[in-house]
This record gives C-alpha cells, sequence and structure tokens, in this order.
C-alpha cells in the first residue's frame, strides 16, 4: 500500500517538475527584458538549476519506488544510496535556500533579484511555482520518506563544494560578460561580496543541518523499530 502510494506521488511529483522545467526553458520573449541578459542562458539562474535538480531526483526516487521488489541487489542498493545522497546534499538545501533567499530579497527589493520586467515573461503562476512551492514540496518529501544521511562532514564538505562552484560560475559569468546574474552582487563592495560569500556557505550549511535534524527526528521511531527485529 505504501509502496503504491510512492509509486503515484514521485511520478506526480516528477511529472510536475518536468514540466516546470519545459516551461523554464521554453519562455520566450520578444524583447529582452531589463535587467536580463543573454550569456550563460537559463542554467546561469540558481532556481532553473534547482527545478532541474528536483526533476532528477524524482525521476531517481520513482525508479527507486519501482525497485523496491529487488532491493536486496547491489544496484538497487546504490540507486537508493544515489537518491539519498540527491536529497540530503542537495535537493533539500536547494529548495530551501531558493525559498528563503529569493523571497528575503524580493521582499527587501525586488530589482535586487527579480526585475519587474521579468513579469512580461513569467507568468504568476510559474514564479510562485519554481520559488515558493518548492519548498513545501521538499518537506512534504521528508515527511513521506526516510532519506539516510552520509556524516555530517562529508555531508558538508560535499554540499559546499557544489555551492562554491556554483558561486564560481556567477563570478566567471561577470567577469566573462560584464553583467551579475543577480543585480544586488553589483552593489556590494569587495568586503561585501566576500561577507555575501561567508554568509551564504553559513545558510547552506545551517539548512543542511536543519534538513538531517528534521529527517532524524520524524523518521527515528522506524530506525528504532528496525533495530527491535534485528
Amino acid at each position: 500500500m505504501a509502496t503504491a502510494f510512492l509509486i503515484m506521488y514521485h511520478s506526480s511529483i516528477f511529472i510536475w517538475y518536468f514540466f516546470l522545467t519545459y516551461s523554464l526553458f521554453t519562455v520566450s520573449a520578444k524583447d529582452q527584458p531589463v535587467g536580463v541578459f543573454l550569456y550563460g542562458g537559463q542554467c546561469k539562474y540558481l532556481t532553473v538549476l534547482n527545478v532541474v535538480l528536483q526533476t532528477l531526483f524524482y525521476g531517481v526516487s520513482f525508479l527507486t519506488d519501482l525497485l523496491i521488489p529487488i532491493r536486496g541487489s547491489r544496484l538497487v542498493r546504490r540507486i537508493v544510496s544515489c537518491r539519498d545522497l540527491l536529497f540530503s546534499v542537495l535537493a533539500f538545501p536547494a529548495a530551501t535556500f531558493v525559498f528563503l533567499s529569493f523571497w528575503a530579497l524580493y521582499s527587501y527589493d525586488r530589482e535586487l533579484v527579480y526585475p519587474e520586467g521579468l513579469d512580461e515573461v513569467i507568468p504568476t503562476w510559474l514564479n510562485h511555482a519554481v520559488h515558493t512551492a518548492v519548498f513545501p514540496l521538499a518537506v512534504l518529501e521528508m515527511i513521506t520518506s526516510p532519506h539516510r544521511y552520509p556524516p555530517r562532514k562529508n555531508g558538508l564538505i560535499l554540499l559546499e563544494l557544489c555551492s562554491l562552484s556554483y558561486l564560481s560560475w556567477v563570478v566567471w559569468i561577470y567577469f566573462a560578460d560584464g553583467n551579475w546574474v543577480y543585480p544586488f552582487l553589483g552593489l556590494l563592495s569587495p568586503l561585501g561580496f566576500i561577507m555575501f560569500l561567508f554568509t551564504s556557505q553559513i545558510l547552506a550549511a545551517s539548512v543542511y543541518i536543519v534538513g538531517e535534524t528534521l529527517n532524524r527526528l520524524i523518521w527515528a521511531g522506524e530506525a528504532d523499530c528496525k533495530k527491535r527485529r534485528t
């Protein structure tokens, strides 16, 4: 019963994120909105990368559900480990970070992160789908499925490496094209930029630890039951 529910649930969310990915990459506009530039394409935005990441994660989760009957095989164990690593290190932290950072900056001054010209290109429902709904869906995933987190040190190192890779991509785009992916970065002094990098890494690490703690609290009972049975 639980397996059938997870198959339906993960397949539905996978289709939803696949649709969002398609919608983002097929957005068209007659005129280029103010504050938006072409270099780097859609993949320069963390929001877009997060949607692609969520699509990949739910696709792997759906595959995992289908393979539950042969969970004992080495291949399936590796797929399950891949799913858990994707969720713990990337999917949950990225969804939460996008939600928190976007709406914090948007509330302060939307032009710093989401220029008004984008309203003519991206409909309101799509904006909320990729910036708002991603967080409750990540929390729902944690509630419906247990995930094995790697040792905290290893998980944080992987997360920080991914974060630094994206920030390096953002800096590369600036030096290559002369434009910041996010307009607020152009307002920062060198010291302010360094502080931003440090703060973003601290926030990402905090989100990871919160996710790890929630997962442990939600699924502690099941872990205890497994220990008793063994």
